[in-house]
């Protein structure tokens, strides 16, 4: 059987949250490339006692590549281990651009995002019925850019759910500019480290969530969500609705004494 390089989402940070099929992958792993602090050591736990593991926070791209290729030629089962899911901010492209250049196969095994982590930490569902069904994953730009039309003042407009990663350093800014978009004082709540044993949350408006985040020392690895979900009524899904029919249930006859 032909080798691959396995992309794992390792998960919000609870190394249980990782899924059954990243964490078989993970102990027969030869070699292990893992996203530094954002990924609990703990995961280590379950590899072989001889696996070989880099810690890419001190590495460049060109040198994941480096080491990839040579454990690939060396026939070593290859995983890149990253935090949360990776297809959201894990910057997964461009490694995956350059083994199709080496001609590597590879694939991706999803994980456990950490913005369904906070909304869970915070035990809230993003999209209630008559209050939202969309949900925005955003940021605002730090040394990454963000493209203009993707502006968070315009995101804010829409009043949808939003969940903001990489930006609670900003966190003035944020208000500052969801402020502006929303046009009214919406519920936001702020979860850093969702899961680890240290994780914190706080919970309030765009008046005072600024002021909150600050005293709890919150400056980095949290996620801020934004919404009416967070606090408000909302109208019961009709999904579990004794006159709403679907293709596992008819509705409940009005005549029937049952």
């Amino acid at each position: 059987m032909e080798n691959v390089v396995y992309f794992i989402g390792a998960g919000p940070g609870d190394p249980d949250l990782i899924t059954v099929k990243g964490r078989k992958i993970l102990s027969e792993a030869d070699v292990i490339i893992y996203a530094g602090s954002l990924v609990s050591k703990e995961h280590f736990q379950y590899c072989k006692g001889d696996v070989e593991i880099h810690n890419s926070a001190s590495m460049t791209l060109e040198e994941v590549i480096e080491v990839i290729n040579n454990s690939y030629k060396e026939n070593k089962k290859i995983v890149r281990l990253h935090t949360g899911d990776p297809a959201i901010y894990g910057a997964i492209k461009e490694q995956m651009d350059e083994l199709e250049k080496l001609k590597i196969p590879y694939q991706v095994v999803p994980g456990v995002s950490s913005f369904t982590a906070a909304a869970a930490a915070i035990k809230k569902e993003f999209t209630l019925p008559n209050v939202s069904q969309t949900v925005i994953l955003t940021r605002v730009e730090g040394r990454t850019p963000v493209p203009e039309k993707e502006d968070l003042e315009r995101l804010a407009s829409i009043g949808a759910s939003m969940a903001l990663f990489l930006s609670v350093n900003m966190i003035d800014k944020v208000v500052e500019r969801l402020r502006k978009g929303y046009g009214r004082n919406v519920p936001v709540a702020v979860i850093q480290r969702a899961t680890w044993e240290d994780q914190k949350a706080v919970i309030g408006t765009l008046d005072d969530i600024a002021e909150k985040v600050k005293a709890e020392n919150i400056t980095k690895t949290a996620q801020i969500l934004v919404g009416d979900f967070i606090n408000c009524e909302y109208d019961k899904s009709l999904l579990y609705d004794e006159s709403f029919t679907h293709m596992f249930r008819t509705a409940k006859d009005e005549n029937s004494s049952n």
